[in-house]
C-alpha cells in the first residue's frame, strides 16, 4: 500500500510542477507497479494501457463533440450573445451576479469550461469596468460561474463530470435531483455572497479597477446572433438528454446541427472551427485517459485491497469514503475528470455493490462522486485555473485566495452538507 500512496506523491508533485498527466501518470504507474511486485513492461503495455484505451473508446465522442459545439457556440458570437443579453438585463450595478450567471448558463448548456473562460472575459472586464470593482475577482466569478455547481451539482448537466459516473452505477444524468439542487444552491448562494462581501471590503480599502495591460472593450451592440436563437443550441442538447433521453452523443450532434442551421451564412468558418475544437479535445481525453490508467495499475496490486478495506472501513455513510476517495484523487491529479476516473476505476464496482446491498440508491453514489470531483480539483496546478488566470492577466498571489474560497472550499462544504442530510434522512 505504500508504493499506491508513493505513486500518487508523485502524480501530484509532478503535476504541481506543471508536468504533463500525458507521460507523469505512466510513470507514477510505474512506481505503484514495482511497489506492488507487478513486472513493469507487462503493467504499461497491458494494464496501464488497457485502462487508457478502454476510458478513450467510451469517451472520445463524447470529448470530441463537446469541445466542437463549445468552439462553434464561441467562434459564431452565440456565446458571447447569451452573456451579453444576461448581463444587460440584470444590470451593470450586479457586475458579479451577471458575469456569474453568464458562464453558468453557458456551462449548463453544454459548453466546455475553457471556452466560457474565453467567451466571458471581455464582458466581465466591460462589466468590472463600469461598476469600478477591482479585476483581481474575475476569476474567482467566472470560476464559481463555471467550474462549480453547473458542472457537477445541477441535474441534467452535460459536462463530463457528471457524466462519468452514469457508466458505473448505471444511472441518468439528472441522477439524484434534490442532493444536487442542494449542493448547487450552497455552492451558488456561498460562493455569490462571499464575492460580494469581498467586492464591498476591496472597494472599503480603496481597490477598484485598474486597466490591464491588453484593454478590452467590448461593444454590447456589435453584431451577433439574437439572444434567443443563441439560446437554442443549449436548451436543445438540455432536452434532448434529460427529456427525450437520446445519447449524449445523439443530444450533442443535434446542437451542433442546429448551431450551422442557424448560422449558415457563416459556412466558410464552420471547418476551422471544427477542427479546431475536434483537436483541442484530444489532449483533453489523453490527459483524462492517462490518469484513468494509473487507477488501473493502481486496482491491480496487492496493496489497493487494504486500502479497499480503509476506505470501506470509514465510519458512517459509505457516501464519506467515496467523497474522500474521489476529492484526494481529483487533488493529486488536478483535474475533477481524471480523479474520478481513478476513483470510480479502481473503486466504483464496490461502491455499486454496497448500493445494491444496502439500499442506497446508486444514484446518491453518482451525485456524490460528481460533487466531489469538483472540490481539491481547483487546487493551484489545475489546467483550468491556469488558463483562467492566465486569459484573465492575473496571477495565483492576486487571485488565487479567491478562486479556493469559491471552486475548492464551498464545494466540499456542500458535499458534507449533502452527505449529512442523506445520513439523517433529510434528503
Amino acid at each position: 500500500m505504500f508504493g499506491i500512496f508513493l505513486g500518487l506523491i508523485v502524480l501530484m508533485a509532478l503535476a504541481y510542477l506543471g508536468w504533463s498527466i500525458i507521460w507523469v501518470a505512466p510513470i507514477a504507474a510505474g512506481v505503484v507497479a514495482i511497489t506492488g511486485g507487478l513486472d513493469l513492461l507487462d503493467a504499461y503495455k497491458d494494464t496501464y494501457m488497457g485502462g487508457f484505451v478502454s476510458f478513450a473508446k467510451d469517451w472520445f465522442p463524447v470529448f470530441m463533440l463537446g469541445a466542437i459545439f463549445g468552439k462553434l457556440m464561441e467562434d459564431t458570437g452565440m456565446a458571447r450573445s447569451v452573456a451579453v443579453a444576461l448581463t444587460k438585463i440584470i444590470g451593470t450595478k450586479r457586475a458579479i451576479l451577471g458575469v456569474l450567471v453568464s458562464a453558468a448558463v453557458l456551462t449548463y448548456g453544454g459548453v466546455s469550461l475553457f471556452v466560457v473562460v474565453f467567451a466571458v472575459y471581455p464582458l466581465a472586464l466591460s462589466l468590472f469596468r463600469e461598476a469600478n470593482i477591482s479585476r483581481r475577482l474575475i476569476p474567482a466569478t467566472v470560476a464559481l460561474g463555471a467550474f462549480t455547481f453547473t458542472m457537477t451539482a445541477l441535474p441534467g448537466t452535460p459536462q463530463i463530470q457528471n457524466l462519468i459516473p452514469m457508466e458505473y452505477f448505471h444511472t441518468s444524468a439528472t441522477a439524484a435531483p434534490v442532493m444536487g439542487i442542494v449542493a448547487a444552491a450552497v455552492m451558488a448562494v456561498g460562493g455569490y455572497l462571499y464575492l460580494r462581501w469581498r467586492e464591498r471590503k476591496l472597494t472599503s480599502n480603496g481597490e477598484t479597477f485598474t486597466e490591464p495591460k491588453d484593454k478590452k472593450i467590448i461593444d454590447v451592440e456589435d453584431d451577433h446572433p439574437h439572444f434567443l436563437l443563441s439560446l437554442l443550441p443549449l436548451l436543445t442538447v438540455l432536452i434532448t438528454l434529460n427529456i427525450l433521453n437520446w445519447d449524449i452523443v445523439t443530444a450533442l450532434i443535434s446542437g451542433i446541427i442546429l448551431i450551422m442551421v442557424l448560422n449558415v451564412m457563416k459556412l466558410k468558418m464552420f471547418v476551422k472551427s471544427i477542427n479546431n475544437g475536434a483537436s483541442g479535445s484530444v489532449i483533453a481525453i489523453i490527459n483524462t485517459s492517462a490518469a484513468v490508467g494509473f487507477g488501473t495499475v493502481v486496482r491491480e496490486v496487492p496493496g489497493f485491497e487494504r486500502l479497499t478495506e480503509l476506505l470501506m472501513g470509514v465510519r458512517g455513510n459509505p457516501l464519506i469514503s467515496e467523497a474522500i476517495a474521489v476529492n484526494v484523487l481529483a487533488g493529486a491529479t488536478g483535474s475533477a475528470s481524471g480523479g474520478m476516473g481513478i476513483a470510480l476505476e479502481a473503486l466504483g464496482s464496490k461502491y455499486y455493490e454496497i448500493a445494491m446491498n444496502t439500499g442506497i440508491s446508486p444514484e446518491d453514489f453518482h451525485r456524490i462522486a460528481s460533487l466531489s470531483s469538483g472540490g481539491l480539483d481547483a487546487l493551484p496546478h489545475n489546467g483550468a485555473v491556469l488558463t483562467l488566470l492566465t486569459i484573465t492577466g492575473m496571477s495565483h498571489k492576486d487571485s488565487y485566495k479567491d478562486i479556493f474560497i469559491v471552486a475548492v472550499l464551498i464545494p466540499v462544504i456542500s458535499v458534507a452538507v449533502v452527505i449529512l442530510l442523506a445520513s439523517i434522512g433529510i434528503l
